[in-house]
């Protein structure tokens, strides 16, 4: 799995004209599932981005987490971390088919729900406008 996780103020994904979600302090999270990957895999990237620390502390240390500012996290589906860049059109056939990728998506959900956070989303497979207000910037690449 690969996930580009923004620390933001605030952020959105609209559908068609309609907010589908949106939230206030936390993170953006652009999700990519691979074709070999596992719910254990998954279940491991939901922990480490529910724990990581990059909210100031009182001395403007990165060394809060998310439970700890009482942030959200929007998730929104991104097969696009998985293309081939070795050409001008990027192909995208690395990224996992919709019958294991939608699992998967739906799995980091639960699991960053079941450890207490909000969490909104997108539409898996739909055109979405995402909007964010960058807090740092602070942006982290996980790859599993």
């Amino acid at each position: 799995m690969k996930a580009v996780v923004t620390r933001v103020s605030s952020a959105s994904v609209t559908i068609d004209g309609a907010v589908e979600g949106a939230i206030e302090k936390g993170f953006l999270v652009l999700l990519g599932v691979g074709p070999n990957d596992t719910p254990e895999v998954c279940d491991k990237l939901a922990e480490k981005i529910c724990n990581l620390r990059v909210f100031e502390d009182e001395n403007g240390k990165m060394n809060l987490n998310l439970e700890q500012v009482g942030g959200a996290i929007l998730v929104v589906s991104q097969f696009t971390l998985y293309a081939d860049t070795s050409s001008r059109r990027p192909g995208f056939s690395g990224a996992a088919k919709p019958d294991l990728a939608i699992p998967l998506y739906e799995r980091f959900m639960d699991k960053c729900r079941e450890r207490g956070f909000a969490v909104e989303h997108g539409q898996f497979g739909a055109d979405m406008q995402v909007a964010s207000v960058n807090d740092g910037p602070v942006t982290i690449l996980y790859e599993m």
